[in-house]
Parts: structure tokens; sequence; C-alpha cells
């Protein structure tokens, strides 16, 4: 981290897209941007660009009205705290030195005009910082003015490219009257792809594993799908529903037509364009589906403020910083972890698990405790409320319900509804880490540094497990007590397990 930056203190970034200007204001959590205020006005910069690419004055009155209305929300900000970052529109308007100059008068910091590699770079960075690290990855990011294409890996960029394709050019160059045709639709498609064209073969090369989609655009795409329902399970954006979605669209002859639910008023315009280039992306990339993420430019900015470049998954940060926030004891968490990583790789060839699954476990071993913070009492509810509601980067709904459900259960009683619920959620995987979490903090019950006797725990079955515990099992008392209650509950879900020692068999 920052030395200038610690812990509860602001930083924000304003994001001077051609399209929208975008505020971000967020405290340092943990070495975690944690967004606490937001500002977001269609401005339409590039659409003020006249045919010597001059910003005409009423685009200019657009901007400043929008950064006085954004410089209101800054008081508690440091100018030192604070980036500012212009992208096409300013990087193309000949007397954008102009509109700076006068921008300067209002803002607390000086407008930085970012080269269109720098912008990818930092949209990857926001992006890459929102969702977890899964391989190789290409995000897309269409703008008003300009689309970003970036390949990397983790925090990495390993390509970036900017493309002279927006919502907002190709509204003006193929829409610019507001109708809707097929002819002018096939020539923004025919633009998007030889813009395309000149990267495609070195991005294809490269590969990805994933490919990831921000901005409006895309946003407002991939949820109009989910709407006429036409995207997939996960509410990823498919080629097939991008394919639907074009179709309806030709249907109207007009922008002023388009009567999409859900679709926002200042968005309209712009789809016919931004539907193009998208249609076009996915095209030249052979795309089948794409996961949306809220991460962009401004969050980029940010992190990029703040000096984070560990090669670390943000998942991994998140962990830790709701461990320190909680006030969870990090030494018992480490105990349970220990513990929940030996048993698990004990269990995982038979059971089926992953490396997936193990992470899982251990993300919700460090996390098992975090609802003390609420209270003592039913504190694993407490536990699970917050993993269930919390905004925890990088972290699906999904994730967040698995790790809900495995600190839910990790102690007191298991109910046959609850076994049904958990089936429901994640299948019996699910179900069998959870178990797995319950004997990894009975078998820590002490909070002892103290060598705990050797473990082994086998499966015999589905419903046959076997604890083997070194040694004379009159040596741990206690231990015995609660791996004995822990028999009771197992049964609950229909697992019979057996404790085995060298002087005790139940």
């Amino acid at each position: 981290m920052s030395d200038f930056l610690i812990d509860d203190e602001l930083l924000a970034a304003i994001d001077m897209g051609s399209n929208s200007f975008h505020l971000a204001i967020a405290r340092v959590d943990h070495g975690e941007v944690k967004k606490v205020a937001s500002m977001s006005e269609k401005v339409q910069l590039a659409a003020g660009l006249d045919e010597q690419k001059n910003l005409t004055e009423a685009a200019q009155q657009r901007g400043l009205a929008c950064l006085a209305r954004f410089v209101g929300r800054l008081s508690s900000v440091q100018p030192n705290r604070l980036r500012i970052v212009a992208t096409n529109a300013l990087r193309q308007a000949k007397n954008g030195h102009e509109f700076i100059q006068r921008a300067a008068e209002i803002l607390p910091k000086p407008i930085e005009i970012i080269a269109g590699r720098e912008e990818a770079r930092l949209i990857y960075l926001g992006v890459s910082h929102t969702l977890a690290n899964s391989g190789r990855r290409l995000v897309i990011d269409i703008g008003g003015g300009s689309t970003e294409l970036i390949i990397g890996e983790e925090f990495e960029p390993i390509h970036t490219e900017s493309q002279q394709m927006g919502c907002v050019a190709y509204s003006q160059m193929f829409f610019a009257n507001g109708e809707i045709n097929s002819k002018n639709f096939e020539k923004a498609l025919v633009a998007a792809r030889k813009e395309l064209s000149g990267i495609a073969n070195t991005y294809k090369a490269a590969g990805w594993d994933t490919v990831v989609g921000s901005s409006g655009t895309i946003k407002a795409c991939r949820q109009l799908t989910i709407n006429m329902g036409w995207s997939d399970a996960q509410e990823n954006l498919t080629r097939e529903g991008l394919e639907k979605l074009k179709d309806k669209l030709l249907k109207f002859k007009h922008v002023a037509e388009i009567d999409f639910q859900g679709l926002k008023e200042d968005r309209r315009a712009v789809l016919p364009a931004g539907l193009a280039i998208l249609y076009a992306i996915f095209e030249v990339f052979q795309i089948d589906k794409l996961v949306y993420s809220d991460g962009a430019l401004r969050e980029g900015v940010m992190y990029d403020l703040l000096g984070r470049f560990q090669h670390e998954d943000v998942r991994d940060r998140s962990v830790q910083a709701l461990l320190g926030r909680y006030g969870a004891d990090p030494r018992q968490a480490r105990r349970v972890v220990d513990t929940a990583q030996k048993l698990f790789d004990d269990v995982a060839p038979q059971l089926g698990f992953n490396t997936d699954d193990r992470d899982l476990l251990r993300r919700a071993a460090y996390l098992h405790e975090i609802g003390l913070a609420i209270s003592h009492s039913s504190y694993h509810r407490h536990g699970a409320y917050l993993l269930q509601h919390s905004d925890i980067p990088g972290f699906s709904q999904i994730d967040q319900n698995y790790l809900s459900h495995l600190v839910a259960h990790h102690r007191r009683k298991l109910r046959q509804d609850d076994k049904a619920e958990v089936l429901k959620v994640g299948a019996s995987k699910l179900l069998w880490l959870c178990l797995l979490l319950r004997l990894s903090v009975t078998l820590n019950h002490s909070r002892s540094d103290e060598m705990l006797p050797a473990i082994e725990l086998a499966v015999l079955d589905a419903q046959q497990w076997q604890l083997s515990v070194s040694g004379d099992a009159k040596q741990w008392p206690l231990l015995v007590a609660d791996l004995h209650d822990e028999q009771v509950q197992l049964k609950h879900w229909d697992i019979d397990l057996t404790i085995q020692s060298e002087q005790f068999i139940s």
C-alpha cells in the first residue's frame, strides 16, 4: 500500500469518458478499494466534436457543469488522493487544451489525457481486481469513442489495444438521423470488423480462457438478454442471445421506437451502434459467451493510485480483509485451515473434489468466526448472513452463497431440512465440505497450539466415514467427547462416522 494511504482514508477517481463521466469515491479497507459513493452522467463529449475535431461550446459546457457537480462531492478527498483521467474524446479534440484550462478553474487536480493503451491497461486493472483470477482473460470495454480489448493473466495485461470505434462515434457515423435498418447496421458491422482485423490474428494466437465485458453498452445488452430470457443459466451474455437481440432491434425503424423493458432512456440512442460493435467483436473473435464485470476504468485508476500490483487472487485479499475487519482470531483461523486442508486431502480422490473445492473450504475455514463480531450467540448464523449479503470483491453471488452455507453449518445442530437446502444449492460436494469444516472446527476446540494427535479421515462409501486418531484416546477425553457429539449430528445428514484409535472404536 502507498505510504500516504492508510485504512479508512478516502481516494477518488474521475473518468471523463467519451459518452459518460463517472466519479467514484472509495476508502482503503485492509488493502482493498471499497467504493462508498459514485456518480455518473451522460455528457456525450464525443458527440460534441465538429467536423474539424473541435469540441463545441455546448459540449464543453456540458462537461464543465458535470465536473462542477462532481467537485461538490469531493470535499472529504485530499487532492493527492484524487486522479482525473480523460479518454478518447479529449484525445481527438484539437482544442482539448482549451477545455482542460477551463476545467482547471473548477477541479482540485489537473486532468490527465491518457493514451489508448494506458486506458486499456487501467480498465484491465479495474476488471482484474473485481473478478476472481481464472486463467487468461480477454477483456472488452466499449466506450463512447473507442473500444479497448485486453488479454491478460492475474493482474498483468499481455496485449492492450484501443480501437477507434465507440457507441457515440458510430451513432453519428451510421445512425446519425436515428434511423435503424439492416443496411445501416451492416455498414457499422463492416467498419467494426475492419477495425478489428489488425489485431484479430495476434489475439486469437495468444488465446484466452474467459471473456469479460465492462462498460454501459455491454451492461445494457446483457441486461436486455436476461430480461428476455436469452442469457444462460449464469446470466452470461451469449452469442445466441446477442443474435436474438440484434434481430429484435432491427424490427424497429427509429431509435425513438425502441421500447425494450429495462433500457434507460439515455442508452436508447446509442444502442444500435453499441450492439453493432459488440456483435462484430463476437464474430471476429468467435466468442460464445461473455461474463460482465462492474470493474472498469475508474476502479483501475484507484487501484493504480493505491499501487496494488501484487500477483494474488482478489478473493484471498478479500478473505484477509474480512478477517481483519471483523476481528476474527487469525491464529484459530489458521489452525482450522490447516486441519481442513489435511482432511480434504485425505478424502479428495474418493469424493471427487478439485482445487476449486479446496479453495472454497480454505476460505470458509478462515472466515468461520467472523460472526463473533456481532454476537457470540449463534455467531455461525451471523457469519453466514455477512457472507451472503456483503459486497465481497472477487466473489460471485453463487460463491458467496456457498461460503454462507459452509459457515452456517460449521457448528450446532444439523437438521434434515438444512441438508435439503445445501443439496439444492451445491449438491453433495457442498454438503461434504460442510462436514469437513465441522470436523476441522471440532478438532480445534481447544484453541491451542499444542500438537493434535495424528488424524486421518477415510471415506468407505458416501455414507460411511472413518476418522482415525493416533495413540490412546484416553489422552484426549474432551476431543473424544466432542467427536461423539459430531457422530450424532452427522447422522442427521445420513453420514455414519466411525472413530478409531488404538484403545477406542466407536
